[in-house]
């Protein structure tokens, strides 16, 4: 009981901070946003580790956070391995296949209204379809290695990034395209001088939809047939031993790793899109 009534304590006590840092902030410094995030993911870890080991929580139910970081530090090599096999080999490799070609073929038919008007409703019903009826047949299409994990990756990020992108090539209003033209601009300098850089924010949205799409695909395909490495077969094979601080040190990897991802994404659109009103303070 003395646990639970000092997790309120300590809940009580990380909001009034952290309001009174949101709220006594009128310039809403970079220090004040980088701190109220951290009060706050502090907070929430050490109400988890009161309350689980207050109300005497099983570990099958939910392990306290020492205990997830235990089996983090017990296993940092199977973890590592997961992480190569499951993000560089299998989610890193389909996301850049599928939003290259996703922007090429938004190319092409940007140029042609028959494949847009054609391949764009096809898109919307295959953005659609479940991934756990899509993986299993990819899986035995390309085999059981990391091959098939970036084949599913594929057909998840391709979509999303071809709406953007054919999205973002038509921003452009007419004025602008009829000044490119009493220029007598070709249609690739009006690409690369007008058009592209209007659709830049566009075809970001789609690239950081696609980064938690990727990391997903890759480890929901693992639980239909991989080697034994990688993050959904680790998740999978834990979860029928009863190892439940083993998947959720799989879930901080995977956690980690999509947040690193889609920062860094983000801070390429900062560099190339700083123009826009988005990126303005």
């Amino acid at each position: 009981m003395i646990m639970v009534i000092l997790a309120v304590l300590v809940w009580c006590g990380g909001w009034w901070l952290n309001s009174r840092l949101a709220n006594g902030s009128r310039s809403s410094t970079r220090e004040v946003q980088l701190l109220v995030p951290t009060i706050f993911g502090l907070t929430l870890l050490l109400v988890w580790q009161l309350l689980v080991r207050g109300l005497d929580v099983p570990l099958v139910i939910l392990p306290a956070p020492t205990d997830i970081g235990a089996a983090f530090g017990a296993n940092l090599s199977k973890l590592w391995e997961d992480f190569l096999q499951t993000f560089v080999k299998g989610a890193l490799s389909g996301y850049v296949i599928g939003c290259s070609a996703a922007f090429l073929m938004a190319i092409v038919m940007d140029r042609s209204d028959f494949l847009r008007r054609g391949l764009l409703p096809v898109g919307n019903f295959v953005a659609a379809l479940p991934i756990v009826g899509t993986a299993p047949i990819l899986v035995m299409w390309f085999g059981f290695d990391w091959h098939s994990k970036a084949a599913v990756v594929v057909v998840m990020v391709f979509f999303p990034v071809l709406v953007n992108t054919v999205a973002g090539l038509r921003e452009t209003s007419a004025m602008q395209r009829d000044l490119m033209q009493t220029y007598a601009a070709s249609y690739w300098q009006s690409f690369f001088k007008l058009r592209l850089p209007a659709a830049l924010p566009f075809i970001f949205n789609g690239l950081k939809i696609s980064t938690t799409l990727a990391l997903v695909g890759a480890i929901v395909a693992e639980f239909f047939g991989s080697p034994t490495v990688g993050m959904g077969f680790r998740i999978s094979t834990s979860v029928g031993q009863l190892a439940l601080d083993m998947v959720w040190a799989e879930i901080v990897v995977a956690a980690l790793a999509g947040s690193m991802f889609y920062g860094a994404v983000a801070l390429i659109e900062k560099s190339l899109t700083f123009w826009h009103p988005s990126q303005r303070r």
